[in-house]
């Protein structure tokens, strides 16, 4: 709905009738609001630049630039020779007074220098005194008469202003009087002067024409005239003037190219901008305000005489240079209001510039953002595939309604830079009327599909609280020992622990499936569906199990035992000690047979249930730990992998984390893809046959070997993590996630997990002996123990430094641990060779198909995977010239390996007897599979058990051999 077009007007502070009449165009307001503002911003140059353009012409009115562009800094030398000056004194009828004092020199003036001066005196007076004419006080009484006739003839040739009288002190001499008078009335015509020339004897009879206050000391007068001063006022009030034009003329500039420049499109460019310009209009008001400070002395200084003797009476000229600087600094605050107000317009248009493109740039980001999570939104599932995942999607929603009211935010914004009449409101009020709808969608569709998920999560948690219930009862079965049972107080024990248990069904067991499916309709998919359907058989299967064994236990609480009394056997019952128990009471005997058979069959249908409970117990463990490590991988994935993408939180990022993300999780998408899509769907498969799970391991097991990769990654993951640990970016989306742990404890959860499956494994074949699988199950954990091993070889084989080759042209690693080694060298001197005998090396082992390597173990400081040791390469042996010899003089533990004739002997020493037969064991599979066929078997120097060839051909070593 529109608003009024009253209420528009008094926010635009648009007159009735203005606004009345663009109503009456049918322009929208917003767009009025923009053309009025820069209607205004336009104004309001114009009157600046027109303001500051009279100023200028005001300068050049005050000093008579245009009469005279000459300063008294330009002509200060010729000033100072003092021929001609301007006293300040005036004639009865305001005529300016012009004084010749004595100068003998007069004649040696240049013509360039009597023509400065004059034209310079006469441009000082106003327009109004210089147009009465000036009059000229020639004293040349110490002179003669060619000096007057000289000064005479040259002011009347070149004088430049308008002259009224023409006052000489003629020569005093009796001899230059007398010559005067006659000559200068035969010489009048000469002058060709227009207004009157006396000829004065005395100062009194230039008292007569000119009032002695008008005229300086030296005319007898009582003006006080300083010529020095003089020159250092008009020098300063007209420094004063051009500095006053000249600062016009530079904020005449600066505010026409303020006016000229273009709005830049980005923030950056924009606050560069503002700071530009404010800077520069900081400068400007420091000369402004050095001219006003330069003012306000200078007028000072003028009004010095009378600040020291109130009495003082300025003269004319004072009292012009007075008015001249009073002129000038009411020009100069007239600049200075001129150019405030334009700035203050266009600082406002600068700044709004610069909020508009926060607000832009904002408005992008939030775009950006409610993109990502509507993209986010429809990858989320509906109702979750477990409690710990539909409570990570609850929190995840939640998070995304958080991001959602930042779009409330924004729009407000928008709306505060509309009240506070911004010029571009018809470009950010449809940006806030989108915000807003699109706010309002967003969180609709989160409430809704929160109060879905919440239902969904209800039902979840009754699932797994019954899927417990079931798992607690089920191992409350197989807890119970069967031998005990079969006594009539451990059959009623048992059977009052059952009765307990059962008592606890009311709140935990489902009860109504037709009421479950009613109230839960709207979440209800189909794998939900299979879940309850799953949940209310396990309750049935468990209730049969339970009821089977009460009437069991009810049984045998129930049975009553007979007392035995002693009785007297009778004669004919005494048999001979030779004869035939068989013959005696053959029914007896074979009912007595038949029930043993009978309690023992129980028996074993007894413990076979309770092995198949516990297997299933040992399933559903394996189950729901793969279900919750999925979802914690995921977890980590969106929560920590996925941000580092995210732009908003690049800021909270620290440089060593940026573009990490593989060094910090590896190939945990990798782990997690095949986990999610592979391996749980094929285990679910086995949940009712435990004991064949062994077939799902043994298919992926190559599949498994990706941990070996994660692992390897470790040590740089952990050390990226150490580095970056206390940044804010971690720190904020464990906030988001609500994890009362840190990234680390998550990074580790794979290296746990591929250990845990071993023990699980180890479970189900210690309850599954004899049955199917039994054999898979065996050959399933041999090879996840192959894995781990080989991760941890291959812990310890990225951890070599100092081998120059290629590792991987060494064949795999077949075996690593740590010795005590002692070295014979045939060709070393003795000395060498018994240290080496008494002082063992400790290495570090590395057995290849092709070379065996000696390594220095060497401890590092730190914590974590950089705790972890590593290797320094030493040596080197090709396993192609390795011979052995199993049996070391001296120590059971210790074996020999030696190449080269036995020029070089190792001697080994193992940890245990046992290590070191097994690694003879391993060394000796190497060397076997290196002989390619038996008749290639050359003396390979191997000795066995008192040096007999390993080939078997009963030859003693240093001989060589067919196989």
């Amino acid at each position: 709905m529109s608003e009024a077009p009253g209420r528009q007007a008094s926010r635009l502070n648009l007159s009735p009738a203005t606004a009345s009449l663009f109503w009456l165009t049918g322009l929208p307001f917003p767009l009025l609001r923009m053309i009025l503002w820069m209607k205004t911003e336009e104004m309001a140059l114009g009157t600046m630049l027109e303001s500051l353009r009279l100023v200028t012409q005001n300068i050049d009115e005050i000093m008579q630039q245009e009469s005279s562009p000459l300063c008294a800094i330009d002509i200060t030398p010729d000033l100072r020779k003092q021929f001609a000056y301007l006293s300040g004194g005036r004639g009865q009828n305001g005529s300016p007074i012009i004084v010749f004092p004595e100068f003998p020199a007069f004649g040696e003036i240049q013509e360039r220098e009597f023509h400065n001066v004059l034209t310079y005196l006469t441009s000082i007076p106003s327009l109004s005194a210089a147009g009465v004419g000036f009059i000229l006080v020639i004293d040349r009484r110490q002179d003669r008469w060619a000096a007057v006739k000289g000064t005479l003839l040259r002011i009347a040739g070149s004088f430049p202003g308008n002259l009224q009288l023409v006052l000489v002190l003629r020569p005093t001499t009796l001899f230059q009087r007398t010559l005067s008078d006659i000559l200068f009335k035969f010489n009048k015509d000469e002058f060709k002067m227009k207004v009157p020339m006396i000829m004065l004897s005395s100062v009194t009879e230039l008292h007569s024409y000119i009032d002695r206050t008008q005229l300086t000391t030296e005319l007898g007068g009582t003006q006080e005239y300083c010529h020095e001063k003089w020159i250092s006022h008009r020098t300063a009030i007209e420094g004063f003037a051009l500095m006053v034009k000249r600062t016009a003329q530079i904020l005449q500039s600066f505010g026409t190219e303020l006016a000229e420049t273009e709005l830049p499109n980005d923030i950056q460019a924009t606050s560069n901008l503002l700071g530009t310009h404010i800077n520069k209009k900081s400068k400007m008001k420091e000369d402004l305000l050095v001219a006003l400070g330069q003012g306000s002395r200078l007028l000072e200084s003028i009004n010095e005489p009378v600040v020291r003797d109130p009495d003082h009476n300025m003269n004319q000229d004072e009292l012009e240079n007075l008015a001249t600087v009073q002129r000038l600094l009411s020009q100069l605050n007239e600049t200075e209001r001129a150019f405030d107000e334009f700035w203050e317009r266009h600082k406002t248009k600068l700044e709004q510039c610069l909020l508009l493109r926060h607000f832009e740039h904002n408005y992008r980001e939030v775009r950006c953002l409610l993109d990502q999570v509507a993209q986010r939104l429809t990858a989320f599932s509906e109702v979750g595939i477990s409690p710990a995942h539909a409570d990570h999607i609850f929190r995840e929603l939640s998070s995304h309604e958080e991001r959602v009211c930042v779009t409330q935010a924004l729009a407000r914004e928008g709306d505060e830079l509309i009240q506070n009449t911004h010029y571009a409101e018809d470009s950010i009020q449809p940006k806030c009327i989108e915000l807003r709808a699109v706010n309002e969608e967003l969180s609709t569709y989160l409430r809704a599909k929160k109060d879905h998920l919440l239902r969904a999560i209800e039902l979840h948690h009754s699932l797994e609280r019954a899927a417990k219930w079931c798992d607690d009862g089920i191992y409350l079965l197989a807890s119970q020992p069967v031998d005990k049972c079969q006594s009539h107080d451990g059959a009623e024990s048992a059977l009052q622990e059952i009765e307990r248990y059962l008592d606890t069904a009311g709140q935990n067991k489902l009860t109504d499936p037709s009421a479950i499916c009613r109230d839960y309709e709207t979440v209800l998919n189909l794998e939900f569906r299979d879940q309850v359907d799953k949940v209310f058989q396990k309750q049935v299967s468990m209730q049969e199990m339970f009821e089977k064994r009460r009437v069991s236990l009810k049984k045998l609480a129930a049975k009553h035992t007979r007392p035995v009394q002693p009785v007297a056997p009778r004669p004919e019952a005494i048999k001979s000690p030779l004869s035939s128990p068989v013959d005696t009471h053959p029914v007896v005997c074979s009912q007595v047979e038949g029930q043993l058979q009978s309690n023992r069959s129980a028996s074993m249908s007894e413990e076979d249930e309770n092995l198949a409970i516990l297997r299933k117990h040992v399933m559903n463990e394996l189950l729901e730990t793969e279900r919750a490590y999925v979802e914690e991988l995921l977890c980590v994935l969106q929560g920590y992998a996925s941000e580092m993408d995210n732009p908003a939180m690049a800021s909270l990022m620290p440089i060593p984390l940026q573009n990490k993300k593989d060094v910090l999780f590896g190939n945990m998408p990798e782990i997690y893809h095949f986990h999610k899509r592979t391996f749980l769907r094929e285990l679910e498969e086995y949940e009712d046959c435990p004991e064949l799970v062994g077939r799902c391991f043994l298919e992926r097991m190559t599949d498994l070997q990706i941990y070996e990769k994660y692992c390897q990654n470790k040590p740089r993951s952990e050390s990226l993590w150490r580095q970056c640990s206390d940044c804010s970016f971690f720190q904020e989306c464990q906030k988001k996630l609500e994890h009362k742990l840190g990234l680390d404890s998550y990074l580790l959860k794979p290296v746990q997990r591929i250990t845990k499956y071993q023990l699980l494994l180890k479970e189900l074949l210690k309850y599954s002996k004899g049955c199917e699988g039994s054999e898979d199950l065996q050959e399933a954990l041999t090879s996840i123990l192959g894995i781990l091993k080989a991760v941890n070889d291959s812990m310890h084989l990225i951890a070599i430094t100092g081998y120059d080759g290629n590792m991987g042209d060494l064949g795999r690693l077949l075996m690593q641990g740590s010795f005590s080694v002692w070295t014979e060298h045939k060709k070393g001197h003795a000395k060498v060779k018994d240290l080496a005998r008494f002082k063992p090396m400790q290495r570090h082992l590395f057995l290849h198909e092709k070379a065996l390597l000696f390594c220095k173990r060497r401890e590092e400081n730190g914590e974590g995977y950089e705790k972890a040791p590593s290797y320094s390469f030493k040596q080197s042996l090709n396993m192609s010239a390795v011979g052995i010899t199993e049996n070391a003089k001296g120590d059971n533990k210790k074996f020999e390996v030696w190449c080269n004739s036995r020029e070089e002997v190792y001697i080994v020493q193992a940890p245990t007897s046992e290590v070191k037969t097994t690694w003879v064991k391993e060394i000796r599979k190497v060397l076997t599979t290196q002989l390619e066929t038996p008749l290639e078997c050359y003396a390979r120097y191997i000795t066995w058990n008192n040096g007999v060839c390993l080939g078997g051909c009963k030859r003693r070593f240093r001989q060589k051999c067919i196989m």
